[in-house]
């Protein structure tokens, strides 16, 4: 049973300080699921004396001591794998194949990425006559989102550990079983005391009673650009680390000599991927103007073989999206895009055909969209693709890079030295190339309004990382 009105502090699972729930909702469905309790700041006190404590032992413990750790958290989390993607899939509506093989699946990538890291990585060398030494930051607070839940608990959770840092987490209180159950899984591998701590609660509360802790050295934030900005002035008067993962409005450039359909049909299908609520999606599809009408109607083809439909039926190819208010507002975003005037290639306003219930999006396909247009600027998550045209490659790349985002951008191109050197003129921390996925080992953030710092792999690992020079340490020839 998933201790759902309790917190794990201090190595035990314990009562809020005050009572208070809020019910989490099935979006296939609009019924509450259960209850699950609030946290308050006093709770966040609790978690950080915890933490505090905790940090003098495990900050000193060996590298030995935290591999062997991670090796029975990445054991423990295999038993549980389809208990998150069950979990995840019920409180987001992921499709129940894809919550388990991908949702639950790059959890334990992360950990696993994490662990070859901190087996290979020195903590200490010589520069001249100082030694440099790399020491954890101390006690991070973690606020993670809903749509990856499991992506963003574990690309932060594993670096703390195995840089010997302690921590307290809050998961997004509308998917909170899944971090319970990863909760579980340290206990059971046998986490010491005080070194996690799992509080839920909101953001105005808990997020923002951690951000303020003056016993919080760190917070890492994954969410949106709105939320991150309060983050970062709350914690700018104790002067913490803020790292933050926020929004983008990724470009997908399709270059003439492309295989269009390859390209578009590629392009569409990931855009569409967890009901298009990634981060990273690639919503503006930018093409040769000459190829607007094919590359619409490859994409309307798409769109219209999007099975969505209940999250457990074999045939969904998408769910809902996560919540009404999310339902809400792309509404509004789609609406906005007739009003302006952009071609509507497929969905719609709606529900999908045959859906009578839950928040369901029509997988949706604007053609001629143009830069200034809202939803070729602001961030849908949803299941809404943006066709613009360009006339040449150059204007590509203009169109591109004319966001307040850069977290993520794709190129296809006839040849890989001509992608290559496209990707290197796009102002964004990733980019993939002809379909390729990314690489977890590979560090993941964004560019100007989407972010500061990087999650995954060793650069993901160093952001939980001081770095202390000790001059006169090294005994040099003279």
């Amino acid at each position: 049973m998933v201790n759902r009105l309790k917190f794990y502090i201090d190595g035990a699972w314990v009562d809020p300080v005050a009572p208070k729930t809020i019910p989490v909702i099935n979006p296939a469905t609009e019924e509450p699921l259960y209850d699950v309790a609030l946290g308050s700041a006093a709770d966040v006190d609790k978690a950080v004396d915890a933490a505090r404590a905790a940090f003098e032992t495990f900050s000193v413990s060996s590298a030995q001591d935290r591999i062997a750790l991670l090796e029975r958290i990445v054991e423990a989390y295999k038993g549980r794998m389809k208990d998150i993607g069950k979990a995840v899939s019920e409180e987001m509506g992921a499709p129940l194949p894809f919550a388990e093989r991908f949702q639950a699946g790059i959890g334990l990538a992360h950990l696993a990425s994490t662990l070859e890291v901190l087996k290979s990585y020195r903590f200490e060398e010589p520069i001249g006559k100082a030694t440099i030494v790399r020491e954890p930051v101390g006690v991070v607070g973690m606020i993670t989102p809903w749509n990856l839940p499991l992506n963003q608990i574990a690309c932060k959770v594993a670096p703390a550990i195995a840089a010997g840092c302690t921590m307290i987490l809050k998961p997004s209180e509308l998917t909170p079983t899944s971090a319970l159950i990863f909760a579980e899984i340290l206990d059971e591998a046998g986490v010491p005391k005080g070194v996690f701590n799992l509080i839920n609660g909101l953001g105005p509360e808990v997020g923002a009673a951690m951000s303020e802790h003056p016993g919080i050295d760190m917070i890492s934030f994954t969410g949106s650009g709105r939320a991150g900005i309060d983050v970062a002035q709350r914690a700018a008067a104790t002067v913490k680390r803020v790292s933050q993962e926020l929004g983008g409005k990724s470009p997908n450039l399709i270059l003439e000599d492309a295989d269009l359909t390859k390209a578009v049909e590629g392009g569409i299908t990931h855009a569409f991927q967890n009901s298009g609520q990634m981060c990273n999606a690639p919503t503006r599809m930018i093409v040769p103007l000459s190829k607007m009408k094919e590359a619409a109607a490859i994409a309307k083809e798409v769109a219209e073989k999007t099975k969505a439909g209940d999250p457990a039926a074999a045939d969904t190819t998408i769910g809902p999206v996560v919540s009404k208010a999310q339902w809400d507002k792309i509404q509004g975003l789609i609406k906005s895009g007739i009003d302006e005037g952009a071609t509507l290639v497929a969905g719609g306003l709606g529900r999908p055909d045959g859906v009578s219930r839950g928040y369901y999006v029509r997988p949706t396909i604007f053609a001629d969209v143009t830069n200034d247009m809202r939803i070729a600027r602001e961030e849908i998550f949803g299941p809404v693709v943006s066709i613009l045209g360009a006339r040449d490659e150059a204007e590509a790349i203009k169109i591109a890079n004319d966001t307040q985002f850069g977290l993520a951008g794709y190129v296809s191109a006839g040849t890989t030295a001509r992608a290559q050197a496209v990707a290197r003129k796009l102002r964004a921390g990733n980019v993939n190339l002809n379909g390729v996925q990314n690489e977890v080992a590979a560090p993941f953030g964004g560019y100007k309004q989407s972010g500061n710092g990087r999650e995954w792999g060793r650069h993901g690992f160093e952001e939980y990382l001081e770095v202390k020079a000790i001059a006169g340490s090294v005994e040099t020839a003279a």
